[in-house]
């Protein structure tokens, strides 16, 4: 039985997808039996899932993806292939909490889980979110700069461009700048093969798991800052939203899971393609190992391969920002909307939306201004974001977790029991990398190796307690027939002012906080080890 969705945007909810590749009629009801059908349906509902893959090969990733090449070769490539599943993983939920709730992610987190809870997630969003904007800045004056065109002058046109394109007042038409930004991402291909990659090696280490040089503190950040660039928070807010702004309703939801994997393999190749090329390029050079900034990786490649590769990764470095800064900025201001319950929607022009995009401009506006500082660390200060998103990310995982376990909220949709067991191993190796972070940290000559080891044994005994419990619990409460039986293409979430606040149990409490109080000295932890690399300790 359909019932009406409530939320701030309802007028805009309701209506016709209008997708930058096609468009599917709100009453459409007509099955899909041919492949050309399906086809158009898909090009159509599409968007969500490719911009949001794509947009995380931001400035940051494209920083942190040289960083790795450049340090330590291909050795890295098989983090890569294991975060596909869980890029996958996280954000298929985020696609069927979209589509069902009608609303964003951080007015669900505020509404099932109160103002204590919401403030933590979305205060966390905020700070990240802005952080990581600063850093797409530092892509764009980078990637300018190889060109030679001042700061001064790439970074306020930028920043002005963002704006213009964002507040058109048109969904579609703001989608469509976005495939062409898609478009140019494709310059990873040829810029890894005019590199002479050995494939034999590139397949070797993008399967067999091992770190140039051995794990110590130093790789170990990397790492987590690969995972933190490649699957950021900002990411579950921002699909969840344009997935409400773009009309998908539950009986598209096998499309837009189409689009998220698409865009999880578009994004992986092309992250693997930047890598492949620093690690060919600077081998066996002065310049392997000695990352200072993407900035220096386009100069470096000119010089060691010639000025058509350096041109190429300029011209992705600057693609990818823009890409990036739409894409964060937009998951900020939609989070901004669903906190203050102010409109915000790309379907609605300035003058109906007026909070919600000179938000969006004065948060590209501050972050632009930061970029301009003279001597700022922008090289360190890249990595630093992408490792502390690595960081935070297993508590919007755990709230993502919950939201899709809520019956209230999702009803015949809710995790299956397997996709439960799979998003509880990603938080573990999350929480894993981190705790190996944080003990040699504070003990530079701990074993990295060894700790990994014997601390993975830990999370997995504590992942094996907490299936033993899900089984347990899931026996004890099975879905209700009458919820079975409903149609899950028609089934929306009630209204969230009918719906009773989901009651945590003393446990459930105390182990929130406890996440949260480790994570938060995780952060600072990281800060410390951030501050000791500028150091040179």
């Amino acid at each position: 039985m359909a019932t009406q969705i409530d939320t701030f945007d309802s007028v805009v909810a309701a209506g016709d997808i209008r997708g930058a590749l096609g468009t599917v009629r709100q009453h459409d009801l007509a099955p899909r039996r041919t492949w050309r059908a399906r086809l158009l349906t898909l090009l159509a509902v599409m968007g969500p899932g490719m911009i949001v893959m794509v947009g995380d090969n931001d400035a940051g990733g494209v920083a942190t993806y040289a960083q790795a090449g450049q340090n330590y070769g291909t050795s890295l490539l098989w983090t890569l292939l294991l975060l596909v599943p869980v890029l996958i993983v996280n954000q298929e939920m985020c696609v069927r909490l979209g589509a069902v709730t009608g609303v964003g992610h951080a007015r669900l987190i505020l509404e099932r889980f109160g103002k204590f809870w919401g403030a933590f997630s979305v205060g966390d969003l905020f700070i990240l979110n802005f952080l990581t904007l600063v850093t797409e800045f530092v892509g764009i004056s980078l990637a300018m700069g190889y060109f030679g065109i001042s700061p001064l002058i790439s970074v306020p046109v930028s920043a002005v461009a963002l704006i213009a394109v964002t507040i058109t007042g048109s969904f579609r038409r703001w989608e469509r700048f976005m495939y062409g930004f898609i478009v140019v991402n494709l310059v990873a291909v040829p810029l890894a093969l005019i590199v002479h990659p050995d494939l034999g090696r590139v397949v070797h280490d993008t399967v067999v798991p091992g770190v140039q040089g051995g794990l110590d503190g130093t790789s170990l950040l990397l790492i987590i800052s690969v995972v933190g660039t490649t699957v950021a928070p900002w990411q579950l807010f921002f699909q969840q939203s344009n997935v409400v702004d773009k009309r998908i309703t539950p009986r598209w939801v096998n499309y837009e899971r189409w689009d998220t994997v698409l865009g999880s393999v578009v994004t992986e190749i092309g992250a693997a393609a930047l890598l492949i090329a620093a690690a060919f390029a600077f081998a066996n050079t002065d310049l392997a190992g000695r990352f200072t900034d993407a900035g220096a990786v386009a100069a470096g490649l000119a010089q060691t391969v010639g000025p058509v590769a350096g041109a190429l990764f300029a011209i992705f470095l600057l693609d990818a920002a823009i890409i990036g800064a739409a894409a964060v900025t937009l998951a900020t201001t939609y989070a901004f909307g669903d906190v203050f319950g102010i409109r915000h929607s790309l379907h609605r022009g300035i003058g109906e939306a007026k909070g919600f995009y000179g938000s969006y401009s004065l948060l590209v506006a501050l972050a632009a201004g930061i970029v301009l500082i003279p001597n700022a660390p922008l090289g360190l200060m890249t990595m630093a974001v992408q490792a502390l998103a690595g960081v935070l990310l297993p508590s919007a995982t755990v709230f993502l977790l919950l939201l899709c376990n809520d019956r209230d909220v999702l009803g015949p949709w809710t995790n299956p029991r397997w996709l439960n067991i799979v998003a509880s191993v990603i938080v573990g190796v999350l929480l894993l990398l981190s705790l190996v972070l944080v003990v040699t940290t504070l003990f530079p000559d701990a074993d990295a190796t060894l700790l990994t080891t014997g601390l993975g044994g830990l999370v997995a005994v504590g992942l094996g307690g907490i299936g033993v419990l899900e089984m347990r619990t899931a026996r004890r409460s099975p879905h209700p027939p009458d919820m079975l039986a409903l149609g899950r293409d028609t089934w929306r979430m009630p209204p969230l002012a009918l719906l009773n606040r989901p009651v945590w149990s003393p446990t459930r409490k105390v182990g929130m906080l406890a996440l949260r109080g480790y994570l938060l000295m995780a952060a600072v932890l990281l800060v410390v080890r951030v501050f000791q690399l500028a150091l040179g300790q």
